[in-house]
């Protein structure tokens, strides 16, 4: 697939900054997509100490999840690691990833933040609206918001809420092991959101897009 280069990458923070708050404004948080037929998870290892960013793509059909497409991209890191700017760091290499991919996935699930982020811009979000691709956020941690307590079944979730917005869910994706953070990307609600997760996550904690990726990533 072919991307469009909106800005440049090396930045300083106050940079970054601006950037988000100024493509924020595209984000849609409403179900624009038509049928799903191909979910994509993106995952990012490091390589030389963190000198090389290692960008890996899954895409895997919907609803069996059985690996179609894949690619892997390397780039130098030019973006250091700072909590709120994962997208600065990682993104570069993700879009040189999908752009080797020959199947062009209907929706986007990322291994960090959609709109559950201090500018409501997290990874996910600047995937979104880079590719124009339905973005998930699916994170294994929490950046900002507060909870009540998710009950210890599978499907169960509770509002992510921070200063008055409800910026996404905490889900139970499975039994016994800690909850994911889910927030919309760009084009897609939070409840249609959560539901494509659960879809993409028949038996592990993790759907199976970024287990996938996440083996890519890492090598």
């Amino acid at each position: 697939m072919k991307i469009e280069q909106r800005h440049e990458w090396v930045l300083t923070a106050e940079e970054a900054i601006v950037i988000q708050q100024r493509l924020r404004g595209e984000v849609v948080t409403i179900d624009r997509f038509g049928v799903v037929q191909f979910v994509a998870g993106v995952d990012v290892g490091f390589e030389e100490e963190g000198a090389v960013t290692r960008a890996a793509v899954a895409v895997l059909n919907y609803p069996e999840l059985q690996v179609c497409d894949q690619a892997i991209a390397r780039r130098p890191t030019t973006f250091p690691y700072i909590p709120g700017f994962l997208s600065f760091r990682e993104v570069p290499a993700v879009l040189d990833a999908l752009e080797k991919i020959q199947i062009v996935p209907d929706l986007l699930l990322c291994d960090g933040q959609g709109i559950a982020h201090p500018r409501r811009f997290g990874i996910a979000c600047h995937l979104g609206v880079l590719t124009n691709l339905p973005t998930i956020g699916v994170a294994k941690s929490r950046l900002v918001g507060t909870f009540t307590e998710v009950l210890n079944e599978r499907g169960a979730w509770q509002p992510l809420l921070h200063k008055g917005d409800r910026i996404g869910a905490v889900l139970r994706t499975r039994p016994g092991t800690l909850p994911l953070f889910i927030s919309p990307g760009h084009r897609i609600s939070l409840e249609t959101a959560i539901a494509y997760v659960m879809g993409c996550t028949p038996k592990y904690r993790l759907p199976e897009t970024t287990r996938v990726a996440h083996k890519l990533a890492s090598g």
